[in-house]
């Protein structure tokens, strides 16, 4: 039996956290207050979505720095650069989707971000900077991992009786992000990973679940009938 890719290895290790994250998902898609409780998971996505390019930009700094004498800072600050770059202006998405629900962009700029939030990105800030700007793609894996199902956010329109525009986010990352999926898994398999770094990627992967998790968790709090 051929032995597993990094990409494959890391994905079996997911499979035992991801039944979190799915049944947290589908109880908020489920809920009967969705379209009250949309706008206020916009938002959860645009907390993060504004921090991934100033993340990727932190890790490719700090991975061509380690560069000279670590083997995956190049290749690291790389795919960084190139994915910070495709992923620019993603966050003015969203606020053009908030908008469309009469959420003005000074409004939702304005407002805090949750502790859930503060706590995934500035845990990668953290392992980015001290430890190993591989861990961020942890965080990757789990958000462009499960890229949106195209045909699922019709249905949740159609159920909301939300505007079409309100979801045009999710439905260009339902496309964007299989390729962006596959890229990762085809870049971590370049990789020379460490069991250390190997490990590293494998926790920030299950923080980012966790943190996910609650935030999905805490909307449904705020939103419960």
């Amino acid at each position: 039996m051929s032995e597993l890719s990094q990409s494959r290895r890391l994905r079996t290790k997911l499979r035992l956290a991801e039944p979190r994250l799915a049944e947290v998902a589908r109880k908020f898609w489920s809920q009967p207050r969705l379209a009250a409780a949309y706008p206020d998971f916009l938002f959860l996505v645009h907390s993060m979505i504004r921090t991934s390019v100033p993340l990727m930009r932190e890790a490719a700094e700090v991975a061509r720095g380690l560069a000279p004498s670590d083997p995956a800072g190049a290749p690291l600050a790389a795919y960084y650069e190139r994915h910070a770059r495709e992923e620019l202006g993603h966050d003015e998405w969203v606020l053009d989707d908030l908008a469309v629900l009469g959420i003005g962009r000074e409004e939702v700029l304005a407002r805090r971000p949750s502790t859930e939030v503060a706590a995934l990105v500035g845990a990668h800030y953290y392992w980015v900077r001290h430890v190993h700007p591989v861990a961020l793609l942890g965080y990757l894996a789990v958000l462009e991992g499960n890229p949106p199902d195209a045909a699922e956010l019709d249905e949740v329109r159609r159920r909301t009786g939300l505007p079409d525009a309100a979801f045009r986010t999710l439905k260009l990352h339902a496309h964007l992000d299989e390729q962006h999926r596959d890229d990762l898994w085809d870049e971590i398999d370049r990789l020379p990973l460490t069991p250390a770094t190997a490990g590293l990627l494998a926790v920030a992967a299950f923080h980012t679940i966790e943190q996910v998790s609650l935030g999905l968790e805490e909307i449904l709090v705020r939103h419960r009938g």
